[in-house]
């Protein structure tokens, strides 16, 4: 702010932020002019009129007679203070608070080597991400927690309200991670139900997404069927998502790179995903691109709606009373010259 600028900008910024609860009070401005007209037909009829040979005499002025109008301006500018306070000058300040009923949901998120698959662009892991980060900004009273899984499943995240530290932990995410090679379902979703197990929330839902099927190594603990019949008994809703534009999975080459394998077979269980779907209480989707699922996540969003309790409070500060007191100093300047300084005598 430049020198000099900052008392306006103050009186500005005090001015924006003012109400008034009765603005048609400012019509009684309209009688200041008929005042003023009367004023200045009363002092013209008690002006004295005599004949002179010269006026000279009288073009010499005093300082009485020059601010002999001072106290009619103070009593119009005590006027203007009144009926301004009269409109009830506010500052309001409007907050809300928001309180609801999460549910507490985990995502089960495949991150084997195939989500590295650029068949929906950039790659099914990049795309899987990025929704997923939007679906977590769009629950502002839900607890989320992050499961990932390959040849074996982790808990990235407890259920937590800290929405930027999920969000961080799920940008952080490789399809090709330190965990064992596979696609263990089933353990991801026995995992995912544990961090429910002792939730207090009324509703725990999962939201399973994977492009493969069951290809669990010799270490595999829980099979999808066990861990289905896990999280019908702790009453968990699993949502199940197949993600894969195109039938195929991708494996590594002897040289370490991305090949294709069996390009005329869908890897994708949807029979299994349904079946856990389904006897769960949830729905099963395939995203075969971004679109589908986003759009996944939005008819998830609506059919699990949180209950969510917007008070609005209104905090309202008056401000007529230094107007009132300005009214009073001008009323009071007024009486003074006019019964002392300005004084007139019969």
């Amino acid at each position: 702010m430049k020198e000099g600028l900052g008392r306006p900008y103050m009186l500005y910024n005090y001015i924006k932020n003012i109400d008034f609860a009765y603005p048609t009070v400012f019509s009684l401005f309209a009688l200041l002019p008929i005042l003023l007209w009367w004023y200045l037909k009363k002092n013209n009829k008690q002006l004295a009129t005599i004949k002179v040979s010269s006026v000279y005499a009288f073009k010499v002025t005093s300082w009485k007679n020059r601010f002999r109008h001072l106290p009619f301006i103070f009593r119009l500018l005590a006027l203007s203070c009144i009926i301004v306070a009269l409109a009830r000058p506010q500052k309001k300040n409007n907050e809300q608070r928001t309180e609801g009923e999460g549910i507490d949901i985990v995502l089960c998120m495949d991150v084997s080597g195939s989500m590295g698959s650029t068949d929906i662009p950039p790659s099914r892991m990049d795309v899987a991400k990025e929704v997923a980060e939007e679906f977590v900004r769009s629950r502002p009273v839900d607890r989320i927690g992050l499961v990932i899984f390959s040849g074996e499943s982790f808990t990235q995240c407890p259920i937590t309200n800290d929405r930027n530290t999920l969000i961080s932990q799920i940008e952080n995410l490789e399809s090709r991670t330190l965990l064992k090679d596979g696609t263990v379902i089933g353990e991801g979703l026995a995992t995912a139900v544990d961090r429910l197990k002792k939730s207090p929330s009324k509703s725990k839902v999962i939201i399973l997404i994977t492009d493969g099927k069951e290809d669990a190594p010799d270490t595999r603990l829980i099979d999808p069927l066990t861990a289905l019949d896990i999280a019908k008994s702790e009453g968990v809703k699993v949502y199940t998502i197949g993600m894969g534009a195109m039938p195929t999975t991708i494996v590594e080459n002897v040289n370490g790179k991305p090949g294709q394998r069996n390009p005329n077979i869908d890897f994708i269980d949807e029979q299994l995903l349904g079946k856990i779907a389904t006897e769960t209480g949830g729905k099963y989707f395939r995203a075969r691109d971004k679109d589908a699922l986003k759009d996944t996540y939005s008819q998830i969003d609506k059919l699990e709606k949180s209950k969510i309790d917007i008070t609005s409070f209104k905090r309202v500060e008056e401000r007529f009373f230094p107007l009132v007191l300005a009214a009073l100093v001008f009323l009071f300047l007024e009486m003074l010259l006019k019964f002392t300084v300005f004084r007139k005598f019969p």
